[in-house]
């Protein structure tokens, strides 16, 4: 039987701090040689365009898939067990958002200095509340600057997120004053430019930029990527055929791919982090199905325990002979 988990089955079962453990769990087992991820895969029709993200967490392998099309964006997350049979469907929109979010809080916990007290966010998306919402998980968070192009939607996401994280949210007037006075900065929209200037991040600020995946946009600008003293991704196979943050900070000779540090080896310890209160370090995240894995396999196990979602039978679900 496989088991379908609607959106509501997700909410219900992941919460933020559960999704960071999962992917710093997950991380380990990558340094470990324990789990696999696989790029993220593009192929476009007349109408939709279909993205894979496929990966292996120890005994389990899965794959993301979604469409772009006009009426928008369907996520589903398919997982199978150790003998290669289907163990369930998941709708994964919810899921997204939370594992996008906290990868960042991942890297932030690892990252950021440890009293780091204010964040600047440029986005108003609902992939930016669960940015917030995740480094507000892992950092004494006292105050929020958010910055977006349409101030009443600017302002709406200000109470939304601040009822969610009980913290203040303050809407600023441009994006200058969202990155100024913060010690963690989070950028998660869909801008093919530039939304900040790299002249303006404080000593000692770590960037978590996650919303562009495109290589042919940038969210941050080569200042930015070279004020880092750290850059981290969480695949470098990945990173090189979508970031465009760090193709053109390549192309302007200060960025060099030998430099990006994989997440998981500083979440093993055998790379090191942050090494002084100073330095500025940048988390370049892009999202890979590793994450989507590693949340759907904890979904699918206490969804079965709880006896969640609804078992469907595929009679004709039966092994075949290899060819």
């Amino acid at each position: 039987m496989i088991r379908y988990l609607t959106e509501d089955d997700v909410v219900a079962t992941l919460t933020m701090p559960r999704t960071i453990q999962l992917l710093e769990a997950a991380s380990r087992a990558l340094a470990a040689g324990n789990a696999v991820n696989a790029p993220r895969q593009r192929v476009k029709a007349e109408g939709p365009m279909l993205q894979m993200l496929p990966a292996a967490l120890e005994s389990r392998v899965g794959y993301k898939a979604y469409t772009v099309g006009p009426d928008g964006v369907r996520f589903l997350v398919s997982l199978y067990g150790s003998r290669g049979e289907l163990l369930a469907i998941i709708e994964a929109n919810q899921m997204g958002a939370l594992r996008t979010g906290a990868a960042s809080g991942l890297a932030t916990k690892i990252l950021a200095r440890e009293h780091a007290a204010t964040l600047g966010v440029i986005g108003t998306g609902f992939q930016a509340r669960t940015q917030v919402e995740a480094v507000c998980a892992v950092r004494p968070i006292e105050r929020v600057f958010a910055y977006g192009r349409d101030f009443a939607r600017l302002t709406a996401f200000c109470d939304d997120v601040a009822a969610r994280v009980n913290v203040p949210v303050v809407a600023v007037r441009n994006p200058r004053d969202a990155i100024v006075e913060a010690d963690i900065v989070c950028t998660m929209t869909s801008a093919s430019r530039p939304v900040f200037e790299g002249r303006w991040l404080k000593a000692g600020a770590h960037v978590n930029a996650a919303g562009s995946n495109r290589i042919t946009a940038q969210e941050i600008d080569v200042e930015t990527v070279r004020r880092a003293s750290l850059v981290t991704v969480e695949d470098v196979a990945q990173a090189k055929v979508e970031s465009g943050d760090l193709r053109v900070a390549s192309e302007a000779g200060v960025f060099r791919w030998l430099d990006a540090v994989p997440l998981a080896s500083i979440v093993a310890g055998s790379v090191e982090g942050r090494r002084d209160q100073s330095e500025i370090t940048l988390f370049e995240s892009l999202g890979i199905g590793l994450w989507d894995v590693a949340a759907a396999s904890y979904v699918y196990d206490t969804c079965v325990a709880d006896g969640r979602g609804r078992e469907v039978d595929l009679p004709s679900w039966t092994p075949a002979t290899a060819s």
